[in-house]
């Protein structure tokens, strides 16, 4: 999701190296630092509602990871580890969250032994981390990442052959994604953006927004604290917007099949002001705007 909503944006940033690339990757692992202490401030006990049964997964995600009992699973771009411990709550043998932010793995792996549920937590660039797990020979049954992870991959090629190569034989990679159409569009529903950059970043000045904050309690089941008031970042940040047809023809490309694909006309997040709320912690756009998808999901498998 865009991480400010404001037009002080430029796309001026060198991604011509792959040490170019690093180092906007490295600039974002500073402006996620901030934004993660913001957004983990109005969760409230978030350990109590996992060891009493909660899960916060989506029934999108739940129906498309399908069964789980007995399987591994690879949670990449995991953020601060809700999601991925939710993964172990549906039955999953081995979980592993892997994320560039230091402050995010720190609180997932507290977060995992305050709740009792066992996951393993990396701290890695996700390419770094995909080249040297496909070295060790390591295999997951599913690989999954969700909601606003896929804008901060700067190579969608390398990433998808990445995935394929840390599948078993059978296995599925899922996500379940904001639509690049609801990017194209400011605050106050105003068409501002590029429906896709083609890999060209788009560096925000103000960093990784409270988007927590913004959404409010339907983004914390656990229960709400108000937290961290009128957060400002000081770290920038740079997002990499890709169409559907993008990411469908990397994965493609990398030899993964096409099970499922998707999109919906609700949301998981209240990304527009006037956003009215739906039941389950979704929201839908105001009557008076004309509809367009605001998520997608996406299932390949690798073939056996």
């Amino acid at each position: 999701m865009c991480p400010t909503m404001t037009i002080e944006h430029r796309y001026d940033s060198d991604v011509s190296t792959p040490e170019a690339r690093r180092a906007l990757h490295e600039q974002n692992r500073r402006s996620w630092n901030e934004a993660t202490r913001a957004h983990n401030s109005h969760k409230a006990d978030q350990a109590k509602f996992l060891r009493e049964g909660g899960n916060k997964l989506f029934p999108e995600e739940i129906g498309l990871l399908g069964e789980l009992t007995g399987k591994s699973v690879l949670h990449l771009q995991c953020n601060s580890g809700q999601d991925t411990l939710c993964i172990k709550q549906l039955g999953a043998k081995r979980v592993t969250g892997v994320d560039i932010s230091d402050e995010a793995i720190d609180f997932a792996r507290r977060l995992s032994a305050d709740s009792g549920l066992e996951a393993e937590f990396h701290r890695a660039d996700v390419y770094d981390w995909l080249e040297e797990a496909a070295k060790y020979s390591e295999r997951w049954d599913v690989v999954f990442c969700s909601y606003g992870a896929i804008i901060w991959l700067s190579d969608l090629g390398l990433w998808a052959r990445g995935i394929a190569s840390v599948l078993k034989p059978g296995g599925r990679f899922v996500t379940v994604e904001f639509h690049p159409v609801e990017m194209m569009f400011e605050m106050d529903l105003s068409h501002r953006y590029p429906y896709s950059t083609h890999g060209r970043p788009l560096t925000w000045e103000e960093g990784v927004g409270d988007y927590v904050e913004q959404s409010g309690p339907s983004l914390t089941p656990s229960g709400w604290k108000d937290g961290v008031r009128d957060f400002k970042n000081p770290e920038i940040v740079h997002e990499f917007h890709w169409g559907t047809a993008e990411i469908i023809t990397a994965l493609l490309d990398a030899s993964l099949v096409l099970e499922h694909f998707q999109e919906y006309d609700y949301a998981t997040f209240k990304m527009y002001h006037r956003m009215e709320a739906l039941p389950g912690r979704k929201w839908k756009l105001p009557d008076d705007v004309p509809g367009f998808p605001l998520m997608y999901s996406i299932a390949a498998r690798k073939p056996r």
